[in-house]
């Protein structure tokens, strides 16, 4: 495999900001509304209104998907470069439940919290919940096994989802997003990576059939593509839409993860995959600068990532 250093610090980077970028404007569905609280345009790195899912959070602060990605790439950097379910479980309860706790609670936390309660320890029982939580932080965990054979790095994914998400659909886009994140981890061309994701035997064929959509409408603007797919949380939706901005713009960080914020929605867990995977085909270079310097958590970032990229050079 051809890896790139820089392709690989840049598939987390990415992630993180692209979840970062689209605090202010989450979950804001109406484009008209989103146009009348931030007259000025949108930009990235809002910082949320009054009222506002995420409010009391600032400017560079990552959403509930980012703080739950933080503790999986700890857990990693702790574990040796190993998903250990156990280990990741036991931070996201202890994060989530505690009471000084300023992330937003999910369905997908809200319910596995419950089942904790309910199976302490069980790990492997995460909510019935088909949305975006997984394929928000797994960035990592490929990275992590990239040196590893394929059916290990699958093996991951698939642990790594049952911890909050005990769905088919969840575990089914998650091996997509990491089989398209692994192949062009390799250098492959997005078109080219795009491809072959979609017709490897490990991606399911609802997995292939969202790749299909978002070749269909890749003529289309994003704004539009996505409304019609849906802007909404569930995978179905979701996916899709990435695929089809990062398809759209694979030659600009930048460019994609503005075009998704821009449409609205889930627009953070959508730019969560849309950041690993233009930060794997663009590198750290292709990531703006300025937008790395704006994240609250860069220096906890760099502090796992350092540790955990010395096991992965062992």
């Amino acid at each position: 495999m051809n890896l790139s250093l820089s392709s690989l610090q840049a598939a987390i980077w990415g992630q993180f900001v692209g979840d970062a970028a689209s605090l202010g404007t989450h979950w804001i569905y109406d484009l008209d509304d989103m146009a009348r609280k931030f007259p000025g345009g949108i930009h990235g790195f809002e910082t949320p209104k009054p009222g506002h899912y995420h409010e009391g959070k600032k400017s560079g602060d990552q959403t509930h998907y980012g703080d739950a990605a933080l503790l999986l790439l700890e857990s990693l950097a702790a574990c040796g470069g190993q998903f250990r379910e156990n280990d990741f479980g036991m931070r996201f309860e202890s994060y989530f439940n505690s009471p000084n706790c300023k992330s937003y609670r999910d369905h997908a936390t809200r319910e596995t919290l419950e089942h904790l309660q309910k199976q302490p320890g069980n790990f492997q029982n995460g909510a019935g919940d088909d949305q975006l939580a997984t394929v928000s932080r797994l960035a990592p965990v490929v990275v992590a096994y990239q040196k590893d054979e394929f059916p290990t790095m699958v093996d991951a994914i698939r642990r790594l989802t049952l911890v909050t998400q005990n769905h088919g659909t969840a575990v089914a886009c998650a091996t997509a997003h990491a089989v398209l994140l692994r192949t062009l981890l390799t250098g492959a061309s997005f078109p080219d990576a795009f491809e072959l994701t979609r017709k490897s035997r490990d991606v399911s064929c609802d997995g292939s059939d969202y790749f299909e959509f978002a070749y269909m409408l890749r003529e289309l603007d994003v704004e539009t593509a996505t409304g019609r797919f849906g802007q909404s949380c569930p995978l179905p939706q979701s996916f899709p839409s990435a695929l089809h901005a990062a398809w759209r713009h694979h030659d600009s960080f930048e460019t994609a993860v503005l075009s998704t914020i821009r449409a609205g929605g889930d627009n953070a867990g959508r730019a969560s995959m849309i950041g690993s995977w233009l930060g794997a085909i663009h590198g750290l270079e292709g990531i703006p600068s300025a937008w790395l310097e704006k994240l609250t958590a860069r220096e906890r970032i760099t502090k796992a990532m350092e540790q955990l990229f010395t096991h992965l050079e062992d």
